[in-house]
């Protein structure tokens, strides 16, 4: 009798592959991530209106893209929506809006007649705006939360298209007339390029809002600042972030007279003012 060569039937004991469970899809929340990619547009459409030589538009633009950016995160974090993906989304959505955008706009408003020193001036600015969000996502946990390390990105592109915005609204264009011109913007996208990469802290106002309670004053503060900033808002806000763009640099030497401790990085737990910039490392458990 022939050996019957049929194979054997599987064992009953191994799954069948339609039975195992597949992951769950992870889902993106829509509200906070709807407001980033209104930043996003924001700054995109800046830099449209740049090509078409509306400066001015261009300029307001950048400065709804910040606004919209403050606005994201607090949002997240008030929904309990925060997400991997929506942090990593918004790191890039920040170097389109405030880092290229801010970059395309002055070189197309003053630099490019500067030849090689205007471009140069403008990469660096883009640049420096890619290292700063680099830093700051690879940083996070171990900075003081009280302060940003260099200026933030929404508010050196502040800086930059606040130049534009205050000349272009006093009739001031670069070219033969001015040549001047071109020069301010390449000083102002340098410093504020370079400022986003250095070490000095910027107050990042963290503590405020949220659920801490101000005094009445405050709001009452708030409400006069916000009517003497329509009274000429391209005036108030660039004076404003000039002197929140001078600020690092003031507390840095200040920390330095007193004899504290400049950086706002952590590089030692054991450091009782580097208390609670790092995480909390869970004891070591016995040896097996």
């Amino acid at each position: 009798m022939k050996d019957d060569l049929r194979p054997l039937p599987e064992s009953t004991d191994v799954t069948e592959a339609h039975d195992v469970p597949r992951p769950r899809r992870r889902g993106i929340y829509v509200l906070p991530n709807a407001i980033t990619l209104a930043a996003l547009f924001a700054g995109f459409y800046s830099v449209v209106m740049a090509m078409n030589g509306r400066f001015e538009t261009a300029c307001i633009g950048i400065f709804c893209a910040a606004v919209l950016d403050s606005l994201d995160g607090r949002v997240a974090r008030m929904t309990h929506t925060q997400s991997a993906f929506g942090e990593q989304m918004d790191s890039l959505c920040d170097m389109v809006s405030f880092g290229a955008a801010p970059a395309l706009i002055v070189y197309t408003w003053a630099l490019q007649g500067l030849g090689k020193p205007g471009w140069i001036a403008a990469f660096v600015y883009c640049a420096g705006a890619a290292l700063r969000l680099a830093r700051f996502n690879t940083n996070n946990a171990v900075v003081d939360k009280r302060f940003f390390q260099g200026l933030p990105s929404p508010a050196a592109a502040a800086l930059v298209v606040g130049t534009i915005w205050v000349l272009e609204q006093e009739g001031l264009k670069p070219g033969a007339d001015n040549p001047w011109l071109a020069w301010v913007a390449f000083g102002v996208t340098l410093y504020a390029g370079l400022t986003m990469v250095t070490n000095a802290p910027f107050y990042s106002f963290k503590v405020w809002g949220g659920r801490r309670t101000v005094p009445f004053v405050v709001i009452v503060g708030i409400a006069l600042g916000i009517a003497v900033i329509s009274l000429d808002p391209a005036l108030a806000l660039f004076g404003l972030f000039c002197i929140y763009g001078l600020s690092g640099y003031v507390i840095y030497a200040w920390r330095k007279a007193k004899g504290q401790p400049a950086s706002v990085i952590a590089t030692s737990t054991d450091e009782p003012d580097e208390k609670g910039l790092h995480p909390e490392q869970p004891e070591p458990g016995p040896d097996r």
